[in-house]
């Protein structure tokens, strides 16, 4: 009997997350010309007026589509930062449904990967490796179960003996082929953990400054000065193919590099007190960076390309993650008064631009496409051909975080009246 009222649970606990999904599928079906993409009818007019406005909580049924596809938390993969970008989202989900579903699954994945002693199953030694640890510090914030701190201060402790280059910064990995390396990506894995970690644990002194000190230098290696953007990554040595033999950096801005490094200022800046010294400096090249952004943005589709300055060329192509990071990170931006309220058209185009990319599969689960694959450095052609996965975690994280901030935020794509509408998906008919 015992067996049978574990099995019975199991059963219903999936059942709750599936009904959520075809609750999402009903509701798409009688709408689905509102993403583009989509193969079902819409509902129009004679005339081709749409008659109902589709109304869909993406974070959900994304996240329940993905909790679908892998039951097992375990399945998503090794200690490793796109699955935590992933969990991350998953997270701010939980933040505004509380569906307790959502927090059990990523707690089980961090489980996986941690034991009761605070040990991690894998060993610490590249930023990317440091992402995870925003999932323990919200654990311990939620359970104050010790094993959590414990990992977490593991990671920060690593900082103390990491290598940098000669001016400070952290390398990208602590091994041969990233040796005296900085990569754009490396300030997301690692810097927005560090001063929350500081935050949480009576640590800011150091995580503050180490934070913007690191943000600056790699600004300064990687900042193209007639431009707001930034290279992907810089060689110390000089002596990697991509790097080019003055400035040590590569030739390409490539996009999700971007999107990491605009995402680590704003969350940093969340942390870091109004009166920091280095602050300012922050905020600058946020300015910056937003304003090319802006620039680049295609103009039809509201997304932006692979290869951020070169939407010309015909193999370039409008990528996903890093749209949706942009996105976050400009709404962000005008929410606290960094940048001019003009650029929320920006961000709310951006937006909208990227649900363009999200639909239903014949499977009736969430997909989401246009994604750059796993990205090391290289030429432009090399950029250009990356593989595009649908539904890789990369984008899957990155859409959570950017849908969150506009569902929680006042931008102008989803008012706060309709927020609450969309705790579960419907169809909302609009007034005439």
């Amino acid at each position: 009997m015992k067996h049978s009222s574990i099995g019975l649970a199991k059963s219903l606990y999936w059942l709750t997350g599936i009904l959520l999904v075809q609750m999402a599928l009903v509701s798409q079906a009688s709408a689905q010309g509102v993403t583009k993409g989509n193969s079902s009818p819409s509902t129009t007019s004679a005339g081709g007026d749409s008659k109902a406005v589709m109304e869909v909580d993406w974070s959900r049924a994304l996240v329940e589509s993905t909790m679908k596809r892998y039951p097992d938390p375990a399945t998503l993969g090794r200690w490793q930062y796109p699955q935590a970008l992933y969990l991350w989202g998953q997270y701010l989900l939980w933040q505004r449904t509380k569906d307790h579903r959502y927090f059990e699954y990523l707690q089980r994945w961090v489980d996986a990967h941690v034991d009761d002693s605070g040990n991690i199953d894998r060993p610490i030694e590249s930023l990317d490796n440091m992402l995870p640890g925003n999932l323990l510090l919200a654990l311990y914030q939620e359970t104050k179960q010790q094993k959590y701190k414990l990992a977490a201060r593991k990671i920060r402790e690593r900082l103390n003996t990491y290598p940098r280059t000669s001016d400070g910064g952290f390398w990208h990995a602590n091994d041969q082929a990233h040796e005296r390396q900085l990569w754009l990506d490396g300030m997301y894995m690692s810097m927005p953990f560090l001063v929350r970690y500081g935050q949480q644990f009576n640590d800011s002194a150091y995580a503050n400054g180490e934070a913007a000190k690191q943000i600056l230098i790699y600004a300064s290696h990687l900042h193209d000065p007639s431009k707001g953007l930034l290279y992907h990554a810089y060689d110390e040595t000089g002596t990697q193919p991509w790097a080019d033999h003055v400035t040590h950096h590569s030739a390409e801005f490539w996009c999700r590099a971007l999107g990491w490094y605009g995402m680590a200022i704003v969350d940093v800046l969340e942390v870091i007190p109004a009166k920091h010294p280095k602050r300012a400096q922050l905020i600058a090249i946020l300015q910056a960076l937003i304003k090319d952004l802006a620039k680049y943005q295609d103009s039809k589709t509201g997304l932006w390309y692979q290869v951020v300055d070169k939407g010309s060329l015909p193999d370039n192509w409008l990528e996903t993650s890093s749209s949706s990071m942009y996105s976050y990170t400009i709404s962000m931006a005008v929410k606290r008064g960094y940048v001019d309220k003009s650029y929320n058209e920006v961000a709310r185009k951006g937006y909208q631009g990227v649900l363009t990319k999200i639909s239903l599969g014949p499977d009736g689960l969430t997909n989401l496409t246009d994604i750059c694959e796993g990205t090391n450095l290289g030429d432009l052609a090399f950029y250009l051909a990356r593989k595009r996965p649908t539904n890789d975690l990369h984008g899957l994280g990155a859409f959570l975080i950017m849908n969150e901030q506009f569902m929680r935020s006042s931008a102008p794509s989803v008012p706060a009246e309709r927020r609450k509408k969309m705790s579960t998906p419907v169809v909302v008919n609009p007034k005439k």
